[in-house]
């Protein structure tokens, strides 16, 4: 009875392993998968479907990128996944529509604090005054010291986030959809 229970619990590993071979390398990359069905290349090569982004009023017809990539962090290197644990970190971009209205957004933040850079009032909470008096509801700006001439803010306004400093050089502000795999505006922290 023993030696018949192991023939049958060695049977298995041996047929699961003869299925795999059998299945495996039959047909490679480039070649037709047969007829009706399209390669995995060329299913690969495809590029998903992505918005058109139209110039936005007030835009050159080649818009720039909303957000440069940054290049601060360490250059990943083949079979490195920096940026693929990193992922999550990368803001969602607007398009479309919202991408106008965040674009909107960004000049309607830059004009409300320019006359705060100007006179070089750096408190969070005056520049916290100036993005409420834009309509954005108070519960959903935040604003804290970034540096001794720097403030910095975000705001959650659903469905896009806002976000910049203002220094004594200039006033920034990005738009941006959130992130993925979290709710809210903030950076999230931590991952996998």
């Amino acid at each position: 009875m023993i030696a018949a229970r192991s023939v049958r619990f060695g049977i298995l590993p041996v047929a699961l392993l003869g299925t795999l071979v059998a299945g495996c390398g039959t047909q490679r990359a480039g070649e037709a998968a047969g007829p009706g069905v399209p390669s995995r290349s060329a299913s690969a090569v495809a590029p998903p479907s992505a918005q058109a982004d139209l110039p936005c009023p007030g835009e050159s017809p080649t818009p720039a990128p909303s957000k440069p990539t940054d290049d601060s962090g360490p250059a990943a290197q083949p079979g490195d996944h920096y940026a693929e644990n990193h992922g999550f970190m990368v803001p969602i971009p607007l398009h479309g529509r919202q991408r106008c209205d965040g674009l909107a957004a960004v000049t309607r933040i830059q004009h409300a604090l320019e006359p705060l850079r100007k006179r070089g009032d750096f408190d969070p909470a005056s520049t916290r005054g100036a993005l409420t008096r834009l309509g954005y509801a108070a519960a959903k700006v935040q604003s804290y010291q970034d540096g001794p001439t720097g403030v910095g803010f975000l705001i959650d306004a659903s469905p896009m986030c806002l976000e910049g400093k203002m220094s004594s050089r200039d006033t920034k502000a990005d738009a941006f959809g959130g992130y993925p795999d979290h709710f809210g505006c903030d950076q999230p922290r931590g991952g996998h």
